[in-house]
């Protein structure tokens, strides 16, 4: 896998805006969600991010959980796929993400930051902060609201 895909990417375009594709998820404990203050824009996020090529939105989900939390999760059910259509990074990037979100379970690990994070804290229903992307927003709201889908069979990269 090419781990500068986007970067390559930008090197062509620029900061236009381009269609990206992500995975992440809701991780509960005790009934609060895991939720992460991001490094770049200092806001709260689901955990999650940008697939890698030939990734499943399921391996990048998982892949990223491992990378920004240290813990090992299992999927316990699909959210849905949501739509950020307006997405700015701090360098000016633009994109419209597709993100498939799931809800995990924690199987092992202890939580630790890393370099994408200024915070790691789990949050109850009524302390949520404001997230900043529009996918985080609904995959929380789905996962609130009782959304439970059968997990999406991806085919894998040959």
């Amino acid at each position: 896998m090419d781990k500068n895909y986007v970067k390559d990417i930008r090197k062509d375009l620029g900061n236009r805006k381009i269609i990206l594709n992500a995975a992440g998820g809701v991780i509960v404990k005790e009934g609060k969600v895991l939720l992460q203050r991001r490094s770049d824009n200092q806001k709260w996020g689901l955990i999650g991010g940008l697939l890698e090529l030939d990734e499943t939105y399921l391996e990048a989900a998982l892949r990223e959980v491992k990378e920004e939390t240290g813990l090992t999760v299992k999927p316990l059910y699909f959210l849905g796929i949501y739509h950020n259509h307006n997405m700015v990074w701090a360098n000016g990037d633009k994109a419209h993400t597709i993100g498939a979100y799931y809800a995990f379970e924690i199987i092992e690990g202890d939580l630790r930051i890393d370099e994408e994070s200024l915070e790691l804290r789990y949050f109850g229903k009524d302390e949520i902060p404001d997230l900043f992307a529009e996918d985080h927003r609904k995959a929380l709201e789905a996962y609130f609201s009782g959304v439970k889908y059968e997990i999406p069979i991806e085919n894998k990269a040959k």
